[in-house]
């Protein structure tokens, strides 16, 4: 049976990169254009089954691709669903005129996109459309190379365990015979090897090794990883892809400088993410301030108590009974998210996965079963955000001075609480990197606000004074 193919028009490439990973996933052919004139030579090259929208797009908009779509008589039947972002201005009169069959609106799931292309399909190009759900999944190129590449390695990790595994049993066999209370005994080699050979089977190594990187952090690279490599060449994304498709369980790391994120996988879902060298907005503390399930102060006195006790602050938090164990796996899903979020900004860096039977307790115990598609839907959309902020706001040491007489013709009405807050912080003195240090916010957030202020002209960029 022919797959069935959709055509995708967004002039966001990271909207495009996962709308086609999602349907290519769920068995879909998936074509992508950057624009509606390229949109619109696809379709009449393709002849797709459906076309995926955006309402907003520079030279072609979705009311012109539509009208083109309308006027061609190869392409008038081809069922069209549009994307519009939230508060997009999108009315059912425009959806009827425009034989427009569904709109979707912006961010959306993975399971909302795919279940609005099933339904449009099946009701517009035969039922047998159905039948691609239980489709085998299908991967990019990158992806095979690495799924062949995971295997490889896995065989690898395999062999050397039973290589370990067979010395060592010889080992504790030969200890044991050698006790000066045994060697006239008859004990027989060849069995005790194999019985010790039988007790410490994969599981058995792994839990161990495992055991053995946590108390001796000097030995943490024991082992083999099953994938490694440079962001540069493999991204993130499809990593995550990967360890998803596979159902992996183990441990991610990824590095760039002296940052370090790691993420641990069970059965292809992030059940938590941990970080070292990174800012202070990715620690919990802040996600559970904004929250408001404390306050900074109250957070402040309970830190400094505890100093020097040891223990994880989630579970000191819980303990004291400052936060139920309900919260603190909501801010820990807020904590795991951003992280992942970040991960996705790093244009280079080394990664490493190792295959593991055993997370660490700390892993295992939150248990956040996150969707790699659900969080990088979000991720994209971020990602798209930060590159259009960045060319705005691309030095955290950035200073801004505020526009008093546009502030007071605005009034306070019109902004947000946390654009309120930004805005106050806003002297003049205080840089980006300040700003965010004091808001408790996070740097994609502290910048978004910034860009909307810079955009409305309450505030303005501090020009360094240059020496004459």
């Amino acid at each position: 049976m022919p797959t069935h193919s959709v055509l995708v028009i967004d002039d966001s490439p990271t909207i495009l990169k996962v709308v086609q990973l999602v349907l290519t996933k769920a068995g879909y052919s998936v074509v992508t254009a950057p624009d509606g004139e390229a949109g619109i030579a696809a379709a009449e090259k393709t002849k797709p089954d459906m076309i995926l929208l955006d309402f907003v797009m520079p030279k072609m908009n979705g009311y012109q691709v539509c009208r083109a779509l309308a006027d061609n008589k190869e392409l008038s039947d081809v069922p069209v669903v549009l994307m519009s972002a939230k508060g997009d201005q999108v009315g059912d009169r425009f959806v009827k005129a425009m034989g427009i069959v569904d709109y979707i609106t912006k961010p959306f799931s993975p399971e909302a996109i795919t279940a609005v292309v099933g339904h449009t399909i099946a009701k517009y190009r035969g039922d047998d459309a159905k039948e691609t759900a239980g489709r085998e999944d299908s991967v990019s190129k990158s992806q095979e190379a690495l799924l062949e590449e995971a295997d490889a390695a896995t065989k690898e990790r395999k062999a050397a365990l039973s290589q370990f595994r067979d010395g060592l049993a010889r080992a504790l066999a030969a200890g044991v015979l050698s006790h000066p209370d045994l060697i006239e005994s008859d004990l027989d080699a060849t069995v005790l090897t194999e019985a010790a050979r039988t007790a410490m089977d994969d599981q058995t190594l792994e839990a161990l090794l495992g055991e053995l990187r946590t108390s001796c952090p000097e030995l943490a690279e024991i082992g083999s990883p099953a994938l490694t490599g440079d962001i540069r060449v493999v991204p993130i994304a499809e990593i995550l892809g990967l360890l998803q498709d596979q159902e992996q369980n183990g441990i991610l790391s990824v590095t760039r400088g002296g940052a370090k994120i790691e993420l641990y996988f069970r059965q292809g879902k992030v059940q938590m993410a941990s970080a070292a060298g990174v800012p202070e907005e990715f620690l919990l503390g802040r996600f559970i301030v904004d929250s408001r399930l404390m306050t900074p102060d109250d957070l402040d006195d309970f830190v400094q108590s505890r100093r020097g006790k040891g223990g994880l602050l989630g579970a000191e938090l819980v303990r004291a009974e400052k936060l139920t164990p309900t919260e603190l796996k909501q801010v820990m899903t807020q904590q795991s998210s951003e992280l992942v979020y970040e991960l996705l900004r790093w244009n280079f860096g080394r990664f490493t996965f190792r295959a593991t039977t055993e997370l660490p307790a700390m892993a295992a115990e939150a248990s956040l079963n996150l969707t790699v598609e659900g969080i990088l839907m979000e991720g994209f959309r971020r990602v798209d955000e930060w590159h259009l902020i960045e060319r705005e706001i691309d030095d955290f040491d950035q200073v801004f001075v505020r526009n008093d007489d546009a502030v007071r013709s605005m009034g306070s009405g019109r902004l947000t609480r946390e654009e309120q807050t930004v805005l106050e912080l806003v002297n003049g003195k205080n840089s980006v990197k300040d700003i965010i240090r004091q808001s408790r916010m996070s740097s994609f957030d502290v910048s978004k606000m910034l860009y909307r202020l810079l955009s409305i002209k309450i505030i303005r960029k501090r020009v360094s004074a240059v020496a004459v």
